[in-house]
């Protein structure tokens, strides 16, 4: 049976509690635009295209680490300023750029440009209620990672063709001392107001650290970058600026990262719970309604998105199990479990297979994709393995192109964890990170020229960009993944995670659950194998409510292709609904479902199209 008939009868009792929590948000304006003339048009559109691009210019060189990852690399020799003088500053800079913004006419502006107007408003609103919170903001040292890993996260996407570009990372290195300092700073007043880290993301913290310290400068991920200086270097300039990369990292990495280290462990490790739930922190129970609203963009409260998450897992366990019977198991749903999690024949022989298994899938779904879009991104990607230091319980990632196309987006596969990651759940995993999760996703933003710069960066909402993924990987079944019925129950597995995410995010955060009650709870419901659930529970105790976006996103994608093809019948049009969906970059969900109401009511109004 196609998968995707199966979803609509199933999906029923959950999208009413969805879509009034939709509806509580506020939504961007629908109705015709009132008249207004040229010139007023005119005003109000260079009002608001003057604020992006200043706004843009701003974040450039407000935020240069932000600046190097979308590809533009004049400010590639600094670091952000984190001094208590410069957040501060950063706040009323904020706050300035919201006034000015709610005080540009809407009716002045053409229907994209009310569309901008409105998400910029609302990425700087959502900054300011986070301005409420300042010690929940210096929780910076998280499960997969913070300052204990990003500057050699940057250093990676660092251009270095010419050896000035080689003198902007080497300047930018030497500026990481201070940086570091100013982040050790943030972390301390935020423990001293009572927000230290649980004791299990602590230890993730500082084994991430000792991985990076385990070896000399020319073995840390901070030398990579200059192990692939431009051919047209000479080679005793090269062999003068690696010399240069070595001694910085001895004297400009190591220190931070050792001083860090230790504040971890003398400091903060002694006051570390042993629960990080945020319902235990002063005005915890605050911050995560917060976040639990930025996060899903709706104004579902944890009590119903854990009630949504216990549902769906009920409808996968049932497919799940409907799998064990068609291989003719005999056992127990737990017996399976082990049995997939354990023969040999379900994994890799070598971190070289696995890298090879993955790219063979992303090669074999790159040439299916024009069956279900109207129009692909330009931009390549690559499939590489993931750094090291990352550790083997790090689940896989995706990172961007850059917003000029002068580099392509990756899907990091955790090579490390080979004999962990089975072959029957590699289909499904590619489809999320790559096509048509992320990167056609990501990518495709990066070219909408017709949006302004902050649109075009593909990131801002979870709920969109992870629910996106998410229900890509349901259409695997649309490009001849899930054939072997083992590769469906991997498929099936996946998105029974994400639906046991919205459960035990929310348990221990706001129901009072242990860390290892959702632990136990995670492996029981899902079979996943329990060091890397462990590894994801220590990612929601320190990236509260983030997980909790995949599962709600994706249900919303759910329902307006349901919607849509039950409103256009036989206009529908897969392909042109995907485009619709994609076409405006990332948004907030009640602003997506009423963009593609308007799509519908356009598609509908077309002429009926003649016989062939």
């Amino acid at each position: 049976m196609n998968h995707r008939t199966l979803n609509p009868l199933r999906r029923a009792r959950l999208l009413p509690t969805l879509a009034a929590a939709l509806l509580a948000c506020t939504p961007l304006a629908w109705a015709a635009e009132p008249a207004a003339s040229p010139a007023a048009v005119q005003a109000a559109g260079q009002n608001l295209n003057t604020l992006l691009d200043r706004h843009w210019a701003w974040s450039a060189s407000t935020f240069p680490e932000f600046a190097s990852y979308r590809g533009d690399h004049r400010f590639g020799d600094r670091l952000s300023d984190a001094s208590a003088e410069a957040i501060n500053r950063r706040d009323r800079e904020v706050v300035a750029f919201l006034a000015e913004a709610r005080a540009i006419p809407r009716e002045g502006l053409t229907a994209t440009e009310r569309v901008s107007l409105e998400l910029f408003i609302n990425a700087q609103q959502r900054q300011v209620e986070m301005m409420a919170f300042p010690a929940a903001r210096g929780m910076s040292l998280r499960a997969l990672g913070g300052p204990q890993t990003q500057i050699a996260e940057l250093l990676q996407i660092m251009p270095t063709r010419t050896a000035a570009q080689v003198e902007q990372m080497l300047a930018r290195i030497a500026a990481f001392p201070l940086r570091m300092a100013q982040e050790m700073a943030l972390i301390r007043s935020s423990a001293a107001a009572g927000w230290v880290p649980a004791r299990d993301v602590l230890q993730r913290v500082v084994a991430q650290i000792d991985t990076q310290l385990a070896t000399p400068a020319d073995g840390m991920p901070h030398y990579r970058p200059f192990q692939r200086l431009g051919r047209d270097i000479p080679a005793a300039e090269q062999a003068q600026l690696q010399q240069r990369g070595r001694a910085a990292i001895e004297q400009h990495v190591v220190p931070p990262l050792t001083a860090l280290r230790a504040m971890i462990v003398d400091e903060l490790r002694p006051k570390a719970p042993a629960e990080g739930a945020l319902r235990n922190y002063p005005g915890g129970e605050a911050v995560y309604a917060l976040y639990v609203r930025q996060q899903t963009t709706t104004s579902l409260t944890p009590q119903q998105i854990h009630a949504i998450g216990l549902r769906e897992l009920t409808r996968l366990r049932g497919e799940m199990e409907a799998v064990m019977q068609t291989v003719a198991f005999k056992g127990t749903f737990a017996q399976f479990v082990e049995h997939l999690n354990t023969d040999p024949k379900f994994f890799h022989t070598s971190p070289e297979a696995l890298l090879a298994g993955y790219r063979d899938i992303a090669k074999r779904l790159d040439a299916e994709m024009p069956k279900l879009f109207a129009e692909l991104p330009r931009a390549p990607y690559g499939v590489q393995p993931m750094p090291a230091h990352m550790g083997a319980n790090r689940a896989e990632y995706y990172n961007g192109p850059a917003i000029d196309g002068s580099r392509a987006g990756f899907f990091f596969a955790n090579t490390l964890a080979w004999r962990k990651r089975p072959i029957w759940g590699m289909e499904t995993l590619v489809a999320h990170e790559a096509m048509p999760g992320h990167h056609m996703q990501i990518a495709r933003a990066t070219e909408l020229r017709g949006l302004p710069n902050f649109r075009r960066s593909g990131f801002g909402y979870t709920a969109f960009s992870e629910g996106w993924a998410l229900y890509a990987e349901t259409l695997g079944f649309e490009l001849g993944l899930y054939t072997d019925p083992y590769s469906r129950y991997g498929h099936l597995q996946w998105q029974a995670f994400r639906a046991a995410r919205l459960v035990a995010d929310t348990g221990v955060h706001a129901l009072g659950w242990t860390r290892q009650q959702a632990i136990d709870f995670m492996v029981e419901r899902t079979g996943v194998e329990r060091e890397f659930v462990a590894s994801e529970v220590d990612r929601y105790t320190s990236q509260p409510g983030q997980a909790l976006a995949y599962m709600i996103g994706k249900l919303k994608f759910d329902e307006l292709r349901d919607r849509a093809k039950a409103r256009l019948g036989a206009r529908f049009d897969i392909r042109k609904f995907h485009n619709a969906v994609l076409d405006n970059g990332a948004l907030p969900l009640a602003t997506l479902d009423g963009l593609i109401d308007e799509w519908i009511a356009q598609q509908a109004a077309l002429p009926a199209a003649g016989p062939g």
